[in-house]
């Protein structure tokens, strides 16, 4: 019998080959660590234009989790099947119609990514091979040829059709809390990356006027409830008024709540292209400057019922055949609109014209700065405006250079950063603080001296130099987040004193410029910020250390502009999940010895030093229920973190247990039948060799 993802599969092929379609089978690797033996199906059909010349093609993408099919990406299913049976029937469909059911149970993004990459990279005969050779389990391969169906117009060869026009990703989710179906649109892809804001308009257009369905866009809800948010919508809402009554020409008042929605989806626009991850697999079109959107359809109630069925299919298939009707009209890609904007609502956007204007604002008293220390520091140097004496001529050329010593000051502070991340021999949380106040803090240069205070205006002036360098290149990578960034490191640069000078001076200037020096440094270090942030916008109630490994994991995982600035910090930052090599049966030893260091390091150890403290009673002390509620803790996310780094052939064999340390004898267990068995099959391969 086969496998439950194959017969998903299958069934797909037969469909779009009964509808006529060139179907062939996309057998791929996952790119993952911890699925290196691990082999996805995706199903592609594709439809050849009547009226085409074949060099251009559209594409419709279906995720589908192929071993347990849910009835939300069976109506994902459903709404492809019937696009796609309607365009085997049209004449006017002058562009190929690619549709790829994508295998999703390794990510959605991996399945589509790994279709690409074929899809634009020649394969040549018996690399394909290699992965089954490698790998112990049964491929998927041969299975997929016993089928009957290999007698339709199925094959395994990868097929291509044209340059890709555009794609979309159909999804349908859960019931919603709306009184009716609701359309969402993502766009964000990797690094800001953004499809032209035309595909948006259609999609948005079509939605709302032909089918009636309200649009949504990413929000940050939290923003909705700020009363903050709201006093300064009332403030611009009374303005407008005002001057609407002054004159009715003037229009630029908005309602108090259209400002709140505006504000909470202009910030989620920024912070999602900020933090260069994709949304949705849309963004592995984008690598490709291919311009692909997100749909994620949500019904008003469940789909339990064939009349409701097919009402919803009705209204999500003529939504996709009116945008590949306007796509399939273009004489040319999209390119007239725009690609750098920051989206408002559905319908409204903020250009990078306008946008760029608060970055160009932001940074322009960095260089200002810079040459204004600079110069003075200068001017304190020289006592005589001309040489009297060649040795007055030698000391101002020497002073004349003095920028190289701050600026070689600031590249191993830089260098450090890099260097603490990509060491194996990380430091705890105690010396990371300290090496971030000793390198990165203006208390370094607290001397009162006139020579040091000039020392320390050079390094300033090239620090702030720096930092705009870094600033501008970052605005060419990712625009948003050399915005988010501007704001975090201006503030930082300009108001950056030596702490001890103004103590010193006792001034009530001087100990408000201390208090700013403390916040603004506290706020920029990132795992403070990641904390403030992630508080403000989700509760202080959620916020977890282990959080903030997770995140930059994912940043170094999908190479987002952001890292840049995390690595440029002078302090160890490092991903310790995706650090730890994963258990594959023969290498306990070294799995266990990172698993301890890093369990360490996060403090969730705990659970595996002390045993199991006994239960919660009405006369349990407080430090008892401390310890019992920390155990449970470290026991929780202990058992998750070792079980994030176990391959899943060998996760699936272990025993389902709730101990962390029971998890760690059942490894080790493993491993050591892995040795026997392995131990066997070599036997067994050598005997029957020839």
């Amino acid at each position: 019998m086969s496998p439950p993802y194959l017969e998903s599969s299958t069934l797909i092929a037969r469909y779009m080959s009964d509808l006529g379609a060139d179907v062939n089978y996309h057998k791929f690797h996952p790119q993952s660590e911890n699925h290196i033996c691990s082999r996805g199906v995706n199903t592609v059909g594709i439809i050849r234009a009547p009226r085409g010349d074949g060099k251009e093609a559209i594409v419709l993408v279906t995720p589908y989790n192929s071993p347990k099919i849910d009835l939300a990406e069976a109506s994902s299913l459903a709404i492809a099947y019937s696009v796609f049976s309607l365009l085997t029937r049209v004449t006017w469909l002058a562009k190929d119609i690619i549709w790829l059911a994508a295998d999703s149970r390794y990510g959605e993004y991996a399945s589509v990514s790994a279709w690409l990459r074929d899809y634009h990279t020649p394969v040549f005969g018996g690399f394909e091979k290699l992965g089954s050779e490698i790998c112990c389990e049964s491929n998927a391969h041969h299975r997929l040829k016993e089928s009957p169906i290999t007698e339709r117009n199925i094959s395994d060869d990868f097929r291509r059709a044209g340059t890709m026009a555009a794609a979309l990703v159909i999804k349908v989710s859960g019931r919603n809390k709306e009184a009716e179906d609701t359309l969402s649109i993502y766009a964000e892809a990797s690094n800001g990356q953004m499809p032209n804001l035309d595909l948006i308009n259609i999609v948005n257009s079509l939605a709302v006027h032909r089918q009636g369905l309200p649009v949504k866009v990413e929000k940050f809800l939290s923003l909705l409830d700020s009363k903050y948010l709201r006093i300064v919508g009332e403030v611009f809402e009374s303005v407008g008024y005002i001057a609407r009554s002054l004159n009715p020409q003037w229009k630029f008042g908005i309602p108090a709540a259209d400002y709140m929605e505006g504000a909470a989806t202009l910030a989620s626009s920024l912070y999602y292209q900020a933090l260069g991850i994709p949304t949705g697999p849309h963004g592995a079109f984008r690598d490709y400057q291919v311009d692909a959107i997100t749909l994620e359809i949500s019904p008003k109630a469940l789909l339990n019922n064939k009349v409701r069925q097919t009402e919803f299919l009705q209204r999500g298939g003529q939504l996709i055949e009116g945008v590949i009707r306007s796509v399939n009209n273009l004489l040319e890609k999209f390119h007239q609109s725009f690609f750098l904007y920051l989206l408002t609502s559905p319908s409204k956007f903020v250009s990078v014209g306008v946008y760029m204007i608060a970055f160009a604002l932001l940074v322009a008293p960095l260089p200002i700065v810079a040459a204004s220390l600079y110069s003075d520091a200068n001017k304190k140097h020289r006592t005589t405006p001309f040489p009297k004496s060649a040795d007055d001529e030698h000391q101002n050329i020497l002073q004349s250079w003095k920028w190289l010593y701050a600026a070689k000051q600031v590249f191993i502070i830089h260098c450090l950063g890099v260097f603490f991340y990509f060491s194996n021999q990380m430091l705890d949380w105690i010396s990371k603080i300290v090496t971030w106040i000793i390198l990165g803090s203006p208390i370094i240069y607290a001397d009162a001296a006139q020579s040091q205070k000039r020392e320390w205006c050079i390094l300033k002036s090239m620090t702030i130099s720096a930092a705009f360098i870094g600033l501008c290149l970052m605005s060419v990578i990712n625009f948003a987040a050399a915005e988010i960034g501007a704001l975090l490191l201006v503030p930082m640069c300009l108001v950056a004193h030596p702490l001890r000078l103004d103590l010193r001076a006792r001034s009530l200037k001087a100990f408000t410029r201390a208090a700013c020096n403390l916040v603004l440094g506290f706020i920029g270090f990132p795992p403070a910020a990641f904390f403030v942030l992630k508080g403000a916008f989700e509760g202080f109630e959620s916020v977890n250390i282990s959080d903030f490994w997770n995140w930059i994991a994912c940043l170094s995982a999908w190479n987002s502009a952001t890292y840049l600035y995390i690595v440029s910090v002078p302090v160890s930052l490092h991903s310790h999940a995706s650090s730890v090599p994963l258990f594959n049966g023969l290498n306990f030893s070294d799995w266990w010895e990172q698993v301890q260091f890093h369990l360490g390091v996060l403090d969730l150890d705990l659970a595996l030093q002390v045993e199991k403290p006994a239960a919660i009673t009405d006369k349990s002390s407080t430090e008892e229920k401390a310890l019992h509620k920390a155990w449970e803790r470290s026991n929780r996310l202990s058992l998750m973190f070792m079980r994030m780094t176990v391959a899943n052939n060998i996760k699936s064999t272990l025993t389902t247990t709730e101990s962390a340390k029971e998890f760690k004898k059942l490894v080790e267990e493993k491993s050591q039948t892995a040795d026997k068995s392995l131990a066997g099959t070599l036997m067994s391969t050598l005997t029957t060799m020839k």
